[in-house]
């Protein structure tokens, strides 16, 4: 995967092509004739390889092909992630595939309903690129759904089948950044208590991975102001 910020036509079929191969060498069965099926190019290939991970250029990967370079970066943290917790003596009661397919999914929503409404993001006027560093706005004519909602919406539309640990391991991978997923993890009643530990080990990842995207950005760009 190539890991920096201004990416060529070239380097944007380059990652295309590795995501792919990912869910080739990662799935089987059913599960990877769907997945294959709604990452074409035909379908969401196009919106996968081309866009950005963020609205602003001070959050995280706000460029063209942002999008598949966080989903990657996500899935490499989730297995740092996963020793982390196996370290401090949590119980890793779920399978890689079940990490890696939460991990590769948990942003899904953000490609939008292309067929229907177009991308989940739209260019944003020139005026707010210069003053906020705002690249891209929402698709005003896209109808309204959380990104993890949107993103079990997509599955289901083509087939793709999840177990309950994957669906809170994309359901939950905001953290309490997102008030739904906070109705989760603040429970603290131990019958509703959350009985895996997936959604925290995604979280953790996609906080990672964020951090480590947006401080490539800021010190790239200190730089260049030295």
């Amino acid at each position: 995967m190539i890991d920096k910020m201004n990416l060529t036509e070239t380097d944007i079929q380059k990652n295309y092509n590795e995501f792919i191969d990912f869910v080739k060498n990662s799935f089987s069965g059913e599960r990877k004739k769907n997945l294959l099926k709604m990452y074409s190019e035909d379908e969401l290939g196009l919106e996968l390889s081309t866009a950005p991970a963020s609205m602003c250029e001070h959050f995280h990967l706000c460029h063209p092909g942002g999008y598949v370079q966080h989903i990657m970066n996500v899935v490499k943290m989730s297995f740092a992630s996963k020793k982390l917790f196996e370290l401090a003596g949590a119980n890793i009661d779920f399978t890689d595939e079940q990490m890696v397919f939460s991990a590769l999914h948990h942003d899904l929503g953000k490609l939008g309903d292309p067929a229907a409404f177009g991308g989940y993001y739209a260019n944003q006027d020139e005026d707010w690129k210069k003053k906020k560093g705002e690249f891209y706005k929402m698709n005003p004519n896209m109808p309204y759904m959380e990104v993890s909602d949107r993103t079990v919406f997509i599955l289901q539309k083509y087939g793709v089948l999840y177990d309950w640990k994957e669906f809170l391991g994309m359901k939950l991978a905001d953290g309490m950044y997102s008030e739904s997923a906070a109705k989760y993890l603040k429970q603290f009643n131990q019958d509703l208590y959350l009985k895996t530990n997936l959604p925290r080990v995604i979280h953790t990842a996609d906080y990672a991975a964020c951090r480590g995207e947006y401080d490539k950005w800021y010190f790239s760009n200190t730089e260049e102001l030295l």
